[in-house]
């Protein structure tokens, strides 16, 4: 890196040239990363506060609630990750199925962990759901930045 970074980089910068990450490690990738953290924090306190709204306002039972509350949540999310953390001008008509087909695989990716991890080997349902809740969002970081909001090529 620069030494014109700020000091607070360059520590980061270091740690990542020696573990082979300095693409991942520029100051515009660093910032998309935060902006898709906070974006997935937005998600996540809208799933749940729908929901709980659904099941508290609206008298809804807990799983319907929690389905309409996702169903916003992909909407926040999608919103937000083509708005503000790609900021990409991939069209929605493009964009939009994409990023429900990398929910899709996220949806599988968290039932084949669990499957496996909780079903098959018989571990405990915490810590399995830990595992698949580390994998999902590189999962989904890796397929919307590359697939669903790449630009187009010219």
């Amino acid at each position: 890196m620069r030494t014109t970074e700020p000091t607070r980089f360059a520590a980061l910068a270091r740690l990542c040239r020696r573990a082979g990450l300095a693409p991942l490690c520029r100051r515009a990738a660093l910032a998309r990363l935060l902006r898709y953290a906070v974006s997935g924090g937005l998600s996540a306190a809208t799933h749940l506060g729908v929901g709980l709204a659904c099941s508290a306002w609206a008298g809804m039972p807990p799983v319907p609630a929690s389905t309409v509350g996702f169903a916003v949540s992909v909407v926040v999310s999608y919103l937000l990750q083509h708005l503000w953390v790609f900021r990409s001008s991939a069209g929605h008509a493009v964009a939009g199925p994409r990023f429900l087909a990398v929910t899709a695989a996220a949806f599988t990716l968290n039932t084949v962990v669990l499957w496996i991890g909780a079903e098959l080997l018989d571990g405990p349902y915490a810590l399995v759901q830990a595992v698949a809740l580390l994998l999902i969002p590189a999962l989904n970081y890796a397929l919307n930045s590359r697939w669903t909001f790449a630009s187009a090529a010219p």
